[in-house]
């Protein structure tokens, strides 16, 4: 059941999650996508380790939880970040975000397969008005995606490869914290990308990035990938991991709207409408849980 203090971290995470995407889109305009995720991937990794060990927390891990750790940073980190990036890069930062986000009904897919977890009527009605905000945002721009079909294809192969890797992380025990386990995931898939960044894309002149996009490689550094990483796998740890999937809905509402404020894409009754049955979406299986569970209690 969502608390009070649950729900407020899922809409800090919606929103700082969701404002990623236009600085992302900054950021990679001037910073290669190999290089930005490296820069990215270890700073939040090595940050998080940090954190940890400096708090006193768990950051060892046993030899057992290194192979399966490497299978969840493979698919939640590594695929993820390596696909969201090359997507981005190619279509609209709005609509790139919005294809990326159907990641909750992968989700639940995999989690009723591997993790046995039940697709209640609740889950199915948020899933359900969530997808309908969604399509009403993308339907009108088939045409569009059809112009750009490897941005829509590298986005769908990055909602697949998250959902695989937020489902993974639910199915095993761990003994190290949430912070720790973060950091290692980043740091883990930083490792393949840093050597891809050496050998497939020369490095940027870094005196010739504009403070505008430093200023974007920095915000997704700081809230998006430190917060966001540690507070997503947070609730996959807390909730059962088609719920913590289902709770992610609102990003690309506020993907959407960040970019039309930051980078002028269009919005209008489509993204109002959108937002409204994203928010009902949520509210179903996190808000109504919640005070039902006042009510018997």
């Amino acid at each position: 059941m969502a608390t009070g203090s649950s729900i407020t971290l899922l809409a800090a995470l919606s929103f700082f999650w969701g404002t990623n995407w236009p600085f992302m889109k900054i950021a990679l305009s001037e910073i290669p996508v190999w290089w930005f995720r490296t820069l990215c991937l270890f700073g939040g990794g090595f940050s998080l380790l940090a954190i940890s060990y400096f708090s006193g927390q768990r950051v060892r891990l046993t030899v057992w939880e290194v192979p399966r750790l490497v299978l969840c940073a493979f698919f939640g980190v590594l695929g993820w970040h390596l696909f969201s990036a090359y997507g981005v890069s190619q279509m609209p930062a709005g609509r790139a975000s919005i294809i990326a986000f159907t990641m909750p009904v992968w989700a639940a897919v995999l989690a009723r397969i591997i993790l046995g977890e039940p697709l209640t009527k609740l889950k199915l009605i948020s899933l359900a008005l969530g997808i309908s905000g969604l399509a009403i945002l993308i339907g009108p721009d088939l045409m569009d995606l059809q112009a750009a079909p490897m941005g829509t294809l590298l986005m769908l192969c990055a909602a697949l490869t998250w959902g695989t890797g937020t489902v993974f992380f639910k199915k095993f025990q761990w003994s190290a914290s949430t912070t720790a386990l973060t950091g290692w995931q980043l740091s883990l898939a930083g490792v393949p990308i840093a050597i891809g960044a050496f050998f497939f894309q020369p490095p940027p002149d870094w005196s010739q990035i504009s403070n505008q996009a430093y200023f974007s490689l920095a915000y997704v550094l700081a809230l998006p990938m430190i917060f966001c990483q540690w507070a997503y796998l947070r609730s996959v740890r807390t909730f059962p991991a088609s719920l913590a999937a289902i709770s992610t809905l609102g990003v690309p509402v506020i993907g959407t709207y960040s970019s039309a404020l930051i980078l002028d894409e269009p919005v209008g009754f489509q993204e109002f409408g959108a937002l409204v049955l994203v928010c009902m979406a949520l509210a179903t299986v996190l808000v109504i849980p919640a005070l039902k569970g006042r009510s018997n209690s």
